[in-house]
């Protein structure tokens, strides 16, 4: 008998003006069964100068959010170095390949998408959506980009809003950061 998936998490990141904004939804999800509804999956990482979401398996994230923290720390104020130096070792690390997360890291310059198969992606347009209701997040917030002026953060909660109707996975229980540039 195989484990039930375990479904958590839409991750959105806004970049609109000088202010990035990374928002998650709280739902852990396990088969068809909602566990949790108020997780905090978006956290500050290096002093408040770093936004970090993960979407996947909590305790990779969790592991991987700290070895983020130690190249933030090797690398200080050098954000895209310590995410691809990070990408490097969950490629070749044998621990780390086995990881089952993605995570969303932006700090006042820059936005990232990371991924266990290697990637470190800079988003088009200034926006990134990760986890089960990433795209429909994602696809939302490019729509309230395009058509209105509201700032990062309504975006994100709007857009956040309007993937929470549509994917079972996620819900309306918010965690929401910024920054400022």
């Amino acid at each position: 008998m195989s484990k039930p998936s375990m479904h958590a998490t839409t991750i959105l990141a806004v970049r609109r003006g000088n202010t990035i904004c990374v928002g998650g939804d709280g739902q852990v999800s396990l088969g068809p069964t909602v566990v949790k509804g108020d997780a905090k999956k978006v956290r500050r990482l290096a002093g408040g100068k770093v936004i970090a979401g993960f979407a996947g398996a909590t305790a990779d994230a969790f592991t991987l959010l700290e070895r983020l923290e130690a190249k933030l720390e090797q690398y200080p104020n050098q954000l895209t170095r310590a995410c691809v130096e990070l990408a490097k070792d969950w490629r070749t690390d044998r621990y780390l390949r086995r990881l089952e997360a993605m995570m969303i890291v932006a700090d006042k310059d820059v936005t990232l998408t990371l991924s266990g198969a290697g990637d470190v992606l800079e988003p088009q347009h200034g926006v990134t959506g990760i986890g089960s209701g990433g795209d429909y997040a994602r696809s939302a917030a490019l729509a309230l980009m395009t058509e209105t002026d509201l700032s990062a953060e309504q975006v994100v909660r709007k857009a956040m809003g309007i993937a929470a109707t549509i994917c079972i996975y996620t819900n309306e229980s918010l965690t929401v950061e910024t920054l400022e540039r």
